[in-house]
């Protein structure tokens, strides 16, 4: 009997051995702004084998990772309103600077990046077995008035103005 559980468990570790390495991949990154300024993100990625496994154990919460990626970021206070395994809910209140002229409003968001979490998640004890990604495959920046900006594959955003009539 020990030889069958032995030979079932160097079965599963080799598996494991020679799976192909995933990586931590961002997907989407939403960010909706209002007329105050205050944003409302929804983050969409994938985590590898080793996070879901971190997640399920209790050995890591990405919720708290997130928060601190981006409060350190932003140097804003941010509220993870929820976050699982393949998505988050990011409240930023007065993420973006609102401007009146000529009686239109203008908004403004920051310049933000998502170098510095990726740096951050490399060191964790896992990164070695896989890549990460941090860069949105599509990053959708939607003002009050419907505007959009959008991004393919960046990590870094640039500032963006937009004034609303």
């Amino acid at each position: 009997m020990k030889v069958i559980y032995t030979l079932i468990l160097c079965t599963c570790l080799l598996a494991l051995a020679v799976m192909p390495a995933q990586a931590l991949t961002a997907k989407a990154l939403t960010v909706n702004l209002d007329t105050a300024g205050n944003a409302q993100i929804d983050f969409r990625y994938d985590l590898t084998f080793a996070e879901r496994a971190a997640i399920f154990f209790n050995i890591a919460n990405p919720a708290d990772q997130l928060e601190n990626a981006l409060e350190s970021n932003l140097n804003e206070p941010v509220t993870v309103t929820r976050a699982d395994s393949s998505s988050a809910d990011v409240t930023i209140p007065a993420f973006a600077s609102v401007s009146q002229a000529g009686g239109a409003e203008t908004i403004t968001t920051p310049a933000f990046s998502f170098v510095n979490a990726q740096n951050k998640i490399q060191q964790q004890w896992w990164a070695g077995i896989n890549a990460v990604n941090m860069a949105p495959g599509v990053t959708t920046i939607t003002f009050p008035d419907g505007y959009q900006a959008v991004y393919y594959d960046q990590i870094s955003f640039p500032s963006v103005t937009h004034r609303i009539a």
